[in-house]
C-alpha cells in the first residue's frame, strides 16, 4: 500500500493498523513523491491525504485516473469537508475517510478496496439486453462504477428500468454482501427514522426489543434508495449525516455505530429542479449526485425493443414458446412507450392473454394506441406524446415568450413566469435555450 501524508503521527497510526492486517506500506510525504512512486512500482491500494505540502491530494487521484494506473485510491479529508470528498470521488477515488480517522472505517475501506475484481465477473441472472449505442454506453458505465464506492444517482423516466443498482452491486466487491432496496415513497413519515436507523428497546410504544434499520441491514453491502426525491426534508437532514459520517444512531440510543454501506439512489423526478424550489436539500443532492448513470428510455433504443420483448415473452409464457410476428415487432418499434419497460411488459402480457394462438403474437393482439409515424413531415406541433417532449415544447415556448417580452432580461422573465432566477437558469440550461 502507498500511504501519502505529511503528519508523522497519522502515518505511524496508519502503518501500524495496516501492518496488523498483514499489509506492507510505503510512505510518501508529498504529491511529487507519491507520483514518482506510482510510476516506479505497483501498489494494491493508495491512501492519500487531501492537504499536502506541495499541493492537493486530488492531484494523486487525477494522475492515477489519467495514466490508467490499475490501483484503487482513497482519500482522507478534513472533518466535514464534503466538497473535497465529492470532488475526489468524481475524479475517480474509490472511497474516502474523514479526519479524525476511525480505525474500523479504515479497515472496512481497505477490505473493500482489495476485493475490487480485476477479472470479469461471472454472469448473473440480472442482465441488460440490447446492442444499441445507448445500451452499450450504459454497460460500460456500470463496469466502471462497480469498481468504485462513490455514490451513484440513477436517472431515468418512470418504468425505464432503474434497477441497475443491483447490477452495479453484483459486479463490485460487495457482491457477496446484502443488497437492500428501499422505496422511499412507501414509508410513512413518522416511521422513517426507525426504519432507516433502527431502534432500541423501549424507545417508543411497541418497541419491545432492539431492531436494526436499513443501514445496519445493508452493512458491508449496498443500500438502494429508490424514489429518493420523496423523502421529507426532516429525513433528508438525518440521511445526509449518515452518509457523510458513515455512522447512524438508533432511535432511543445515546451513541452512534459505524456502518459501511454504499449508497445508490434513483428517482424519475428532476432533483435539480426540486433543489431550486427548496424541496430537496442541496447538500444532500451533491452527496447523492456524485456520479450520474442515465438509463435510456425505449424511445432511445428502438432497435433493441424486439429483443427485449422476446425475452419478456419467454418469461411470461409457461412453455417459453411464444414469439412476436414480424408486424407485431414493427408496431412495437414505432410505439412511443411513455411507460417504458414496465408498459412493454403490460402490453405483452395483455397480448399473450388475448392471442388466439399463444405461440404467435400479432399486432392486433397487442391493442396498441394508434400513433403517428415519426417520419411523417406532417406531424402536427400539438402532439401530446411523448408527454415529456410535449411538456418541454410548452415550457420552451413560454420561456421564449417571456424573454422576448422582457427584452431578454432573465431576472424580469423569471418574475413574469412566477419562478426564481435559479429555477429559470436551470430550465434554460435543460431546454438548451440560449
Amino acid at each position: 500500500m502507498l500511504v501519502v501524508d505529511d503528519e508523522p503521527d497519522l502515518l505511524e497510526l496508519l502503518e501500524l493498523t495496516l501492518s496488523r492486517m498483514g499489509l506492507d506500506t510505503t510512505r510518501a510525504e508529498s504529491v511529487n513523491d507519491a507520483l514518482r512512486l506510482l510510476d516506479r512500482e505497483p501498489f494494491d491500494l493508495c491512501l492519500t491525504d487531501m492537504r499536502l505540502p506541495d499541493g492537493e491530494g486530488l492531484r494523486v487521484v487525477e494522475y492515477i485516473s489519467q495514466k490508467a494506473i490499475d490501483v484503487p485510491v482513497a482519500v482522507i479529508t478534513a472533518f466535514g469537508s464534503a466538497e473535497n470528498a465529492v470532488a475526489a470521488l468524481k475524479a475517480g477515488a474509490f472511497d474516502y475517510l474523514s479526519k479524525p480517522v476511525a480505525l474500523e472505517q479504515l479497515r472496512a475501506l481497505v477490505k473493500q478496496a482489495l476485493k475490487v475484481p480485476e477479472k470479469p465477473q461471472p454472469a448473473t441472472s440480472y442482465q441488460l439486453l440490447g446492442d444499441s449505442p445507448a445500451m452499450q454506453q450504459v454497460r460500460g458505465m456500470i463496469d466502471r462504477l462497480a469498481k468504485s464506492q462513490a455514490p451513484v444517482f440513477i436517472n431515468g423516466e418512470s418504468g425505464s428500468g432503474k434497477e441497475l443498482a443491483r447490477m452495479i452491486h453484483l459486479k463490485g466487491p460487495r457482491s457477496e454482501q446484502p443488497f437492500i432496496a428501499v422505496n422511499c415513497g412507501a414509508i410513512p413519515e413518522n416511521l422513517m427514522e426507525s426504519e432507516f436507523f433502527g431502534y432500541k428497546k423501549g424507545a417508543f410504544t411497541g418497541a419491545e426489543g432492539d431492531r436494526d434499520g436499513f443501514f445496519q441491514a445493508a452493512n458491508g453491502g449496498t443500500l438502494f434508495l429508490d424514489e429518493v426525491a420523496d423523502l421529507p426534508l426532516a429525513m433528508q437532514v438525518k440521511l445526509l449525516r449518515a452518509i457523510q459520517e458513515k455512522k447512524v444512531r438508533k432511535v432511543g440510543a445515546t451513541t452512534e455505530e459505524p456502518v459501511d454501506t454504499r449508497i445508490i439512489s434513483a428517482t424519475h423526478k428532476r432533483l435539480g429542479g426540486l433543489v431550486d424550489n427548496g424541496e430537496f436539500r442541496q447538500d444532500l443532492y451533491y452527496r447523492l449526485h456524485v456520479i450520474e448513470l442515465s438509463m435510456p428510455s425505449l424511445r432511445e433504443m428502438r432497435e433493441d425493443i424486439p429483443l427485449i420483448a422476446n425475452a419478456i415473452l419467454v418469461k411470461l409464457s409457461r412453455n417459453g414458446a411464444a414469439g412476436l410476428e414480424p408486424e407485431a415487432a414493427v408496431a412495437l418499434e414505432r410505439y412511443p412507450f411513455p411507460g417504458n419497460v414496465r408498459e412493454l411488459e403490460n402490453i405483452l402480457e395483455r397480448g399473450l392473454s388475448l392471442a388466439s394462438d399463444s405461440q404467435h403474437i400479432t399486432a392486433d393482439d397487442l391493442h396498441l394506441t394508434p400513433v403517428a409515424d415519426e417520419t411523417d413531415a406532417n406531424v402536427p406541433a400539438g402532439d401530446k406524446w411523448p408527454l415529456q417532449d410535449y411538456l418541454d415544447r410548452v415550457e420552451r415556448q413560454a420561456i421564449n415568450e417571456a424573454l422576448e417580452k422582457t427584452r431578454y432580461n432573465r431576472t424580469a422573465a423569471a418574475k413574469l413566469l412566477g419562478i426564481t432566477f435559479r429555477a429559470m437558469r436551470y430550465r434554460m440550461e435543460r431546454l438548451a435555450i440560449k
